[in-house]
């Protein structure tokens, strides 16, 4: 549901735009011609460019044997090809998966994972992220990003012509009363539309990571090693040093280690961690 009302805002926000410019629909031609590059690198090169910006480095089965063993069995369980393993050397537990389909996944863990959790609590990490590679999550996440990217240029685009004198144009064209409602419409969407549809991928990511706990826990017919993980994660104050805001969404847990607040948990890329062990535990 949340994507679909996306999609009808992103259209009735090109509408306003193509109404609103000199560019007309050749300015909606030129959006979308943009974001179906910006889908395209996403879809086939983001998992390469993330684990570049993590430092994340490929690892052999015989480094963490225990790893691998717990990533082939959960994925023969989860009926999917076992993923590529990368190790980001930093002493912050975490972990994340990206790569664009079952076929083509990477399982991305820290070091300091694999010391602090024991084997239940680990089995339960790769099953969350195993989870996001079954449901499709990256590529699902990719999508969202692609339509936050086209109502962030339309409503650049439509503050552009305003200072270019477009609006102004447009009064001067006619068009009476609604002409003047539609440029002030036109205005506050411009102002509004990233910060709501900023809102709206957030959303979509807290649900998926619900998802992703249960299908977990579905996994390895034990919520509680995940719970246990959980609580061992968000009690660790030391901060990831490899993430960003950029990759901060992608991590079991918020690796920026940022709490509290009503307008922080609106930000918020993840759900609040105890509402999350309390969901587990009630399974």
């Amino acid at each position: 549901m949340l994507c679909i009302v996306f999609v009808i805002f992103v259209a009735f926000l090109g509408w306003v735009f193509a109404r609103l410019t000199a560019l007309g629909n050749a300015g909606i031609v030129l959006a979308v011609l943009i974001a179906s590059l910006w889908a395209f690198a996403s879809y086939y090169y983001s998992d390469r460019i993330v684990l570049a910006i993590s430092r994340a480095r490929p690892v052999e089965k015989h480094e963490f044997p225990h790893l691998f063993y717990a990533i082939e069995g959960l994925a023969i369980a989860a009926g999917i090809p076992p993923p590529r393993v990368y190790v980001i050397e930093d002493s912050a537990p975490n972990a994340f998966a990206t790569g664009r389909n079952p076929e083509h996944s990477v399982v991305c863990v820290t070091t300091g994972l694999l010391q602090k959790l024991n084997r239940l609590e680990l089995e339960g990490v790769i099953a969350h992220e195993l989870s996001h590679v079954k449901n499709y999550d990256i590529l699902f996440g990719s999508l969202v990003v692609v339509m936050v990217g086209v109502v962030a240029l339309l409503s650049d685009w439509i503050l552009r012509s305003f200072l270019w004198g477009g609006g102004r144009r447009r009064r001067e064209e006619g068009g009476g009363q609604a002409a003047a409602i539609l440029l002030i419409v036109g205005i506050l969407l411009a102002i509004l539309a990233p910060i709501v549809a900023q809102l709206v991928r957030l959303a979509i990511s807290r649900k998926r990571e619900f998802l992703a706990d249960a299908s977990g826990a579905m996994l390895t017919r034990y919520p509680r090693g995940l719970a246990d993980a959980l609580r061992k994660l968000d009690a660790d104050t030391e901060p990831l040093e490899a993430a960003n805001k950029a990759t901060a969404h992608m991590y079991i847990v918020n690796p920026l280690k940022e709490h509290g607040g009503v307008i922080n948990k609106l930000f918020s890329t993840h759900p609040p961690v105890e509402e999350r062990i309390k969901a587990l535990e009630a399974m």
